[in-house]
């Protein structure tokens, strides 16, 4: 069975998850959905990706420059067993998709009451199969959940505290950065711990977060009181062995975010992209019970896999998570 999957909003996240899924061998993209006719628009065009429009009211701009158009927003749902929503939060399009009686999958910057489902492929991907509506959570919260879950599971975390160090906006995003200053959330806890329990109630997590003057990832600093204590060595034997965690250190000269996206683009990776967490090996340590690590966040790009593995696990393509997470990876070069 080959999933038709359509995507609504082609931008920063929705032509990332158009390439991973095309990338896949058990689902193809069936169409895209844009408003606007941007670049973007016309990339999906020489793709090949069927493009239709998600409003008409710029259909006579998308006329002006030649983005061939297959139809509206509409038609895409009559093909589409289920839709990636990547359009801009609270857009609104719930009603259009249960109208249309389409499975539908949003980005973190939706609330979790929207679905009352969200979703990370290792913590609850069981909680996902067969399911119509569901929030893949967001890149941070990701991040979170991909190093403190093995950590619940393995040991058990007694209390986490993690300061979120964000980058004040998207390199592409001139609007609104960067900034010259650094700008705390005040509101306590900041949105991510909730967004953690979310999907784990279980983790006894608070975080704050700050904006900083870059572009480039977010970056967490972390710290865990353990239910048992566990040595530092075991930890990240414990990190090696999770899918989407990359170990780097200071000593390969990878000593900064900047040196971090650095080696993604040298890797080859697509768009220079980095899908995994980034962890710091010698920034990682355990003293009596309480471990202390950093990591960092390619916002763009962390989310994606996620989005593939909820596509398998809602069309119950494969009903082992692992397994579902194994042909991800394997289809998008992730190590």
């Amino acid at each position: 069975m080959t999933v038709k999957v359509g995507i609504n909003g082609y931008g920063t996240v929705g032509k990332r998850v158009a390439d991973a899924v095309q990338a896949q061998d058990d689902m193809s993209v069936i169409g895209v959905a844009k408003r606007s006719p941007t670049y973007e628009a016309e990339m999906a065009n020489e793709k090949d990706y069927p493009f239709y429009a998600a409003s008409d009211k710029y259909l006579h701009r998308f006329e002006e420059k030649d983005i061939t158009i297959e139809g509206m927003l509409e038609d895409l749902l009559d093909v589409a067993d289920i839709i990636v929503d990547c359009t801009p939060k609270k857009a609104g399009y719930k009603s259009v998709y249960e109208k249309a009686g389409v499975k539908a999958i949003w980005q973190g910057g939706e609330k979790h009451e929207l679905t009352g489902l969200s979703f990370n492929s290792m913590a609850n991907y069981d909680e996902a199969l067969g399911a119509d509506y569901l929030r893949v959570v967001s890149c941070n919260t990701t991040g979170l959940l991909r190093t403190l879950y093995p950590l619940h599971m393995s040991v058990g975390i007694e209390r986490c505290v993690a300061v979120m160090v964000r980058r004040g906006a998207d390199p592409w995003d001139t609007k609104r950065g960067p900034i010259n200053a650094i700008t705390p959330v005040l509101d306590i806890p900041s949105h991510h711990g909730p967004d953690v329990q979310s999907v784990v109630p279980e983790i006894n997590i608070l975080t704050t977060a700050v904006k900083v003057p870059t572009t480039l990832m977010h970056l967490h600093s972390v710290t865990v009181d353990l239910k048992e204590d566990m040595p530092t060595e075991e930890v990240i034997d414990l990190w090696e062995k999770t899918s989407r965690v990359k170990l780097f250190e200071a000593s390969q000269g990878i000593d900064s975010t900047a040196k971090v996206m650095e080696w993604a683009k040298d890797r080859g990776n697509h768009r220079g992209d980095l899908n995994e967490i980034a962890v710091w090996r010698d920034g990682t340590k355990v003293e009596d019970g309480t471990l202390y690590y950093y990591q960092a966040i390619h916002q763009e790009s962390d989310i994606i896999p996620e989005n593939v593995d909820a596509i398998r696990a809602m069309m119950e393509l494969e009903r082992d998570g692992n397994e579902s997470i194994k042909a991800t990876n394997k289809a998008m070069g992730i190590e």
